[in-house]
């Protein structure tokens, strides 16, 4: 009898979050069962995934004491910070799509096209590169093989919804002022140059 996996998403009623059920509905990975979870706020939403209906439970503390074999987390920084690792103490293995755990050296920065061994070489927790890094490593990566790549210069523009779903409420309600609910300045038709947080050991070496 095949093994049966247990999959936790975590953030799964945010942008990326439900993306994330998309893109593992269309996978239909077999043996699977999955756990919605997301904030307080929004806890007891129902969504449909794989043609039923799932309720998205509060993130809490002891959310991992029923054991997860794979997470996917999908909500942020802060909550990746303070859950991922100890969904990791519980024997789960962590896949982290926030910026948190990015510069962490005992963490593995992967991205399957081109470092795939490195997975197996974690703690417990994997983390996954900037959306428009994954872009351009998968690219360069035959590029380097064969050619060794000494220099590139990158410019990239991010989408709001890169923000999360509040900024794409910015972006909608086109809004400014008090009424922002990401940004703080108006984004509708308009750049920042300004993405993330600005923090003292990321202004001369970055691992995006």
């Amino acid at each position: 009898m095949s093994k049966k996996y247990k999959l936790a998403i975590v953030g799964a009623t945010g942008l990326v979050g439900r993306c994330a059920l998309k893109v593992l509905e269309e996978k239909n990975l077999p043996n699977f069962e999955y756990k919605l979870f997301c904030s307080k706020k929004s806890a007891g939403n129902v969504l449909k995934f794989f043609g039923k209906d799932y309720v998205a439970y509060e993130l809490k503390e002891n959310s991992f004491d029923e054991r997860f074999d794979f997470a996917i987390f999908s909500a942020g920084g802060e909550t990746s910070k303070k859950f991922a690792p100890i969904a990791a103490s519980k024997g789960c293995v962590v896949i982290d799509n926030s910026s948190y755990f990015r510069m962490d050296p005992t963490v593995p920065l992967v991205v399957p096209e081109v470092n795939s061994p490195d997975i197996k070489n974690n703690n417990g927790i994997i983390a996954n590169p900037n959306c428009s890094t994954i872009q351009a490593v998968v690219a360069l990566k035959p590029l380097d093989d064969k050619y060794k790549i000494k220099r590139i210069v990158y410019s990239t523009y991010q989408a709001v919804s890169g923000a999360g779903k509040k900024g794409l409420e910015d972006l909608l309600n086109k809004s400014s002022g008090d009424s922002l609910k990401k940004f703080p300045h108006q984004i509708y038709n308009n750049c920042l140059p300004h993405i993330d947080i600005f923090m003292q050991d990321r202004l001369h070496k970055r691992r995006t």
